[in-house]
């Protein structure tokens, strides 16, 4: 997981991941016939963590649901902070690195994304009463982890923050409209 995300998928070869693992290539072919195999795991990993590894400590002490997303963006704030904006969410860096995958990586790709979206989207459905009715609540989901996604991806690319803090400053005063209108 760690060197995909650091280093990218073409660039990791099974002899680092061996390394990294404390394993000689031969174990790793053994459990892992091919470097894809070991993807997909990664990419399971990645699925099947989301609640435990991010979510559930990030919102432990955040009960209204609007703000649980502005805390999810915030805690993605500070992974850029910690790394000096090296950070990259690692579900968009190897959608990005294998732009055309073959259909077992891309269904396992669209899965992350569809679990991301299915938990912000649970937040707005339990704000559902605050926001206008004819706000299509999945849409919105999408909109919010493709602005973190597009902050994050802009935050790399010029080492600063700035640009992911007015992604969601701009988000922030939509939802501010948003919550007006209904008042």
């Amino acid at each position: 997981m760690r060197l995909f995300a650091e280093r990218g998928y073409q660039a990791t070869t099974i002899a680092e991941i061996a390394r990294a693992a404390e394993a000689n290539a031969g174990s790793i072919y053994f459990f892992f016939p091919t470097k894809q195999e070991i993807l997909l795991a990664v990419l399971d990993t990645y699925c099947e963590g989301i609640e435990q590894m991010l979510l559930q400590p990030t919102w432990e002490n955040v009960s209204d649901p609007i703000d649980r997303i502005f805390a999810l963006l915030e805690r993605y704030r500070s992974f850029l902070l910690e790394t000096e904006c090296r950070y990259g969410c690692p579900i968009g860096i190897l959608a990005l690195e294998l732009h055309e995958p073959d259909p077992p990586v891309r269904e396992k790709l669209a899965a992350n994304f569809e679990k991301w979206t299915a938990a912000i989207e649970s937040c707005l459905h339990d704000a559902v009463g605050r926001l206008p009715p004819e706000i299509d609540l999945r849409d919105l989901a999408i909109f919010i982890l493709t602005t973190m996604e597009g902050g994050v991806m802009q935050a790399r690319t010029y080492r600063h923050p700035e640009t992911f803090d007015a992604s969601i400053r701009v988000l922030k005063n939509y939802f501010s409209h948003l919550l007006k209108e209904k008042a």
